[in-house]
């Protein structure tokens, strides 16, 4: 027997808890892992993610999103998961935030897949090593989905791309592009190389290859790494790549945030689909 939509009044409600403090960015990065959950925020994000096959452990939306999300609750309800309804500044005294895009679930984090596993048949992989900017981190992955990019690997110190921020930026594309982590870190560089991957560092060196240049004559499979904010990639990861590429600029400009620059580079090295 299914369960009818919950009303809260208490934003103290110890039902709630996964959803305590959503804008604390340092609590949820370490609890969310640990208590192997994670946020979906709005109603396109939430159906990329259950039709990407992750499970919910409830939801928490207002009175609207009953009719919206109609079909959603029927089978959260059929299921016995519970789906919590609540007004505006209940949900905002909770969360931290106003909630204007509709919906919440807290969704069961899936385990992730081995490096091999995901790259089994890829062709294009991009590498975020340490890029800590959950918007950056949602950006590329948004542009890895549009641009044919067939996995996106992240270092154990890159931020969570399964943290809120990130899956809003990347549309709900996190669900559909396959990844998982790599390390230890640039030591998976080798990994990538006996996988059969070209490894390529986006980079502002003297021996650059301008991107013109590999798009010309590109590798089959090849892994492009971009480096985190600011620094850019580590000199033990340039030490490791094949190779470094360049993106050619004018009106003197050296370099692009990481996530245009992985979205120009992506575009330039893709590959018409099979």
């Amino acid at each position: 027997m299914g369960l009818v939509p919950i009303r809260i009044e208490d934003p103290d409600d110890p039902r709630l808890h996964d959803y305590v403090g959503l804008t604390d960015v340092a609590l949820r990065r370490r609890t969310e892992p640990e208590r192997g959950l994670y946020v979906a925020e709005s109603e396109k994000v939430i159906r990329r993610a259950l039709a990407a096959g992750h499970r919910p452990r409830s939801f928490l939306m207002g009175e609207r999103w009953l009719t919206d999300l109609g079909d959603v609750v029927a089978d959260a309800e059929a299921d016995g998961i519970p789906v919590f309804v609540g007004d505006a500044d209940v949900i905002e005294a909770l969360t931290g935030f106003h909630l204007h895009r509709g919906a919440l679930a807290a969704m069961q984090r899936p385990a992730l897949p081995t490096v091999a596993d995901v790259l089994d048949g890829a062709r294009r992989v991009l590498v975020l090593e340490d890029i800590v900017d959950h918007t950056n981190v949602g950006a590329v992955f948004r542009s890895a989905a549009a641009l044919g990019v067939d996995a996106v690997l992240v270092t154990p110190r890159c931020a969570d791309p399964l943290y809120r921020r990130a899956i809003r930026v990347s549309m709900g594309t996190v669900f559909q592009v396959p990844w998982t982590r790599i390390g230890p870190w640039p030591g998976g560089v080798s990994l990538l190389s006996d996988l059969g991957f070209t490894t390529a560092a986006l980079a502002l060196r003297e021996d650059s290859v301008g991107l013109d240049e590999l798009a010309a004559d590109p590798p089959g499979r090849l892994a492009l790494i971009l480096g985190t904010e600011g620094d850019g990639l580590t000199h033990r990861t340039l030490a490791e790549v094949d190779l470094t590429v360049r993106i050619p600029m004018l009106g003197g400009v050296d370099s692009l945030n990481v996530a245009a620059a992985g979205a120009v580079a992506a575009w330039a090295l893709r590959v018409p689909p099979r």
